[in-house]
């Protein structure tokens, strides 16, 4: 059985999360519109295609250079909040992938979500991508804990993305320009959840059957 994370599936997991947020683009920015900037799918759909750009130029060896060169490109072309919380979610997460099995993915995860909510000063309950990824890294660590595959693993965790993205309508935004907003910033789906459950979503397809 192929590890969980080499270097190609490493590849192929950012290869999909940039194809969702391309998809996704627009409905993106349109939540943005609603409580931010309106530049998250654009801003986010840039870097992430100069990232794939980069990998295709550089084929880097190890699943964590992957993450590392995804971690720069993203800080240096995308503007925002965006760049630095995506940055450091994929650095932090190159620097704890430890080997390329179920655990050291689900620590390195961990690891991305940490840096997260240090670079942010944010907790869940926030309204920010965190609402996403804070149940999604619970759900993949019960699920590995609980001796599931790792193709049931990730679906666990992709779907509790999807229900903490959900989660964020009826909040109100403490952390980013949302917050600004203050009351008026519930109704509202947080766009950065909404990119971080395709983050998930991506890592749950691009890594089906491996692990």
């Amino acid at each position: 059985m192929a590890d969980a994370l080499d270097a190609a599936a490493c590849t192929t997991w950012v290869r999909e999360f940039a194809r969702l947020v391309h998809e996704q683009r627009d409905a993106l920015t349109q939540l943005d519109a609603a409580i931010g900037d309106a530049d998250h799918g654009s801003n986010l759909d840039r870097g992430l295609t100069a990232a794939v750009s980069a990998l295709d130029a550089a084929s880097p060896a190890s699943p964590a250079a992957v993450l590392a060169m995804v971690a720069t490109t993203l800080i240096r072309t995308v503007g925002g909040a965006s760049g630095p919380l995506y940055g450091t979610f994929f650095l932090r997460a190159a620097g704890a992938l430890d080997g390329g099995d179920r655990a050291a993915l689900a620590a390195a995860l961990r690891a991305g979500l940490d840096g997260v909510a240090s670079r942010g000063k944010a907790a869940p309950g926030d309204k920010t991508m965190l609402d996403a990824l804070s149940p999604a890294c619970d759900a993949l660590d019960e699920a590995l804990a609980q001796g599931r595959p790792l193709d049931e693993a990730l679906r666990a965790a992709a779907e509790a993305a999807a229900r903490g993205r959900d989660a964020t309508v009826p909040m109100v935004a403490r952390k980013g320009r949302a917050s600004y907003l203050g009351e008026r910033s519930a109704g509202h789906q947080d766009p950065g959840a909404t990119s971080a459950a395709l983050l998930v979503e991506a890592a749950a397809t691009a890594l089906a059957g491996r692990g």
